[in-house]
């Protein structure tokens, strides 16, 4: 049995909690572009195999699952990370009850809802895929084991045991769809990569596993969690009026285009990811320090920037090729959708990261604030603009979404953080973008010939130089910093080594 007691998240000092966090960034990121990679080439082998109409059923069934789980996401992981109980062992047991207390309930919710929505949307077939494919949500519950190694910090490991879900996943999932399985491959990859995670998580647990209820540390879940929980309810309600308004506006193969939309786009938003995940724990280690908690937002989110904004500028520069050469011309409709969801995924980038600052210093009502505002946009413009403009109703409103989120967010960083310029982080970040783009474009001024694939993987190969080339200009001094620390760190002779207490010093 390992207890552990952990009386502080401290470190022995910010740079070993920098060169720990810049380390875990590389790992995570190494790790999660993979995943991302894996789920993306996943979706385009699928879409290979798929009809539209199948395709966007398959959409209406992840979608709802995804909207539906966004009320899963009342924050019992983060603020088991946040907490700093002398007992971990103990502290770690009373939030894996709760996890598992709430995922079951959260299971059975959706049992009940499930036959609604596909009354709702008026297609039966969505309801038997959902019901088997929430079982796969029942496995969350059980993977909580992973946010120990999370905690403290071990991120090789986390990586390494949550690969097993994807990889399997897409294993099982291509074979079954090359056999002619259509979207049950998904359904059924999905269920068994959950479940061989969920299993390996409780044979990898380093404490004992136990059920134990505290009505003291249930009061303080439920107070940290109830604004992520109207946040998840806003966001679920979002995406479901989105497609059942969608369903009978666009009909599946609209939906279809912005299930594939947004699969793009959750890959451009993985850095992101990757990122905010990796600093949360060390976020937390010094939540009381306003100072450091900056320095620590600017400069993740400048590395945040560095994948999103270009990512979503090649999207926009390069979805018609994607289309024409790559997806066939049964994607032409989504040229548009494509092109500006891109650029909307690189504008959202920039702040991206508020809520996880908010969350560490124990202040998560500015999330629920943020979840009704978007909400309300879209019931205000989203919702009827879809219903007169199909498709470009919806992209009107997800811009207009979009702005408002970026406008909210730099209130609530300026009110953590009074010395934040919104406007300069704003130019700061769209500056090593530019360059990159505006080559591409006198490329294409210049030549007014057909359009080729040759063309097109050239023009791709100057927009990655140049974009390359300008991040490392404008931002070299922060990527000197960072190559700094994963230096020190690679000389550490405990080098991502099984601690035994806490964060590992």
């Amino acid at each position: 049995m390992d207890i552990v007691p952990e009386p502080s998240m401290q470190l022995d000092g910010d740079e070993n909690l920098r060169e720990r966090t810049a380390r875990g960034v590389i790992v995570n990121s190494g790790f999660q572009i993979g995943f991302a990679a894996i789920g993306l080439l996943q979706r385009f082998a699928i879409a290979a195999f798929l009809t539209r109409e199948e395709y966007g059923t398959w959409g209406l069934v992840l979608s709802t699952l995804i909207t539906l789980s966004f009320l899963k996401q009342v924050g019992i992981s983060d603020k088991y990370i946040q907490q700093d109980e002398p007992d971990q062992e103990f502290a770690f047991q009373k939030a894996f009850t709760l996890e598992l207390v709430y995922t079951t309930l959260f299971c059975v919710v959706i049992a009940v809802l499930l036959p609604l929505y596909a009354l709702a949307y008026g297609r039966s077939e969505i309801l038997l895929p959902s019901l088997v494919l929430a079982l796969a949500l029942l496995a969350t519950g059980v993977q909580a084991p992973f946010w120990i190694f999370y905690r403290r910090m071990q991120f090789v490991r986390q990586r390494v045991l949550e690969a097993i879900n994807p990889v399997l996943s897409m294993a099982v999932t291509l074979g079954l769809a090359i056999a002619g399985a259509g979207y049950w491959s998904l359904v059924i990859g999905m269920l068994v990569g959950s479940w061989t995670a969920a299993i390996v998580a409780l044979i990898a647990c380093p404490y004992r596993l136990a059920l134990r209820i505290d009505r003291g540390t249930l009061r303080e879940y439920v107070g940290f969690s109830w604004p992520l929980l109207l946040a998840g309810g806003s966001g679920m309600l979002i995406v479901q009026g989105t497609l059942m308004i969608g369903n009978y506006t666009v009909g599946l193969a609209g939906i279809g285009a912005i299930a594939l939309a947004s699969s793009l786009a959750v890959y451009g938003q993985r850095v992101d990811d990757v990122i905010g995940r990796t600093i949360y724990p060390a976020v937390c280690a010094v939540k009381d320090r306003r100072e450091t908690l900056f320095e620590t937002f600017s400069k993740s989110n400048r590395l945040v920037i560095l994948w999103g904004l270009p990512f979503g500028a090649g999207m926009a520069l390069f979805a018609p090729d994607l289309v024409d050469f790559v997806l066939g011309t049964k994607w032409e409709p989504a040229v548009a959708l494509l092109q500006t969801i891109g650029l909307l995924v690189g504008l959202n980038q920039i702040g991206v990261s508020w809520n996880l600052f908010n969350q560490a210093v124990g202040d998560t009502r500015p999330v629920a604030v943020s979840g009704i505002v978007a909400l309300v946009t879209f019931a205000l413009v989203t919702a009827p603009c879809m219903i007169l403009f199909g498709l470009t109703g919806y992209l009107v409103g997800m811009s207009v979404n979009t702005g408002v989120q970026i406008m909210l967010r730099a209130y609530y960083l300026r009110r953590l953080f009074p010395e934040f310029r919104p406007i300069a982080h704003l130019f700061r970040g769209i500056a090593p973008t530019l360059p990159g783009v505006g080559a591409v474009l006198l490329l294409r001024l210049a030549y007014s010939g057909d359009r080729t694939f040759a063309l097109a993987v050239t023009e791709f190969a100057v927009y990655l130089v140049i974009t390359l080339a300008a991040t490392v200009y404008f931002e070299r001094g922060l990527l000197a910093e960072i190559a700094g620390y994963l230096r020190r760190a690679r000389s550490q002779a405990d080098s991502f080594s099984e601690s035994t207490a806490g964060l590992p010093a």
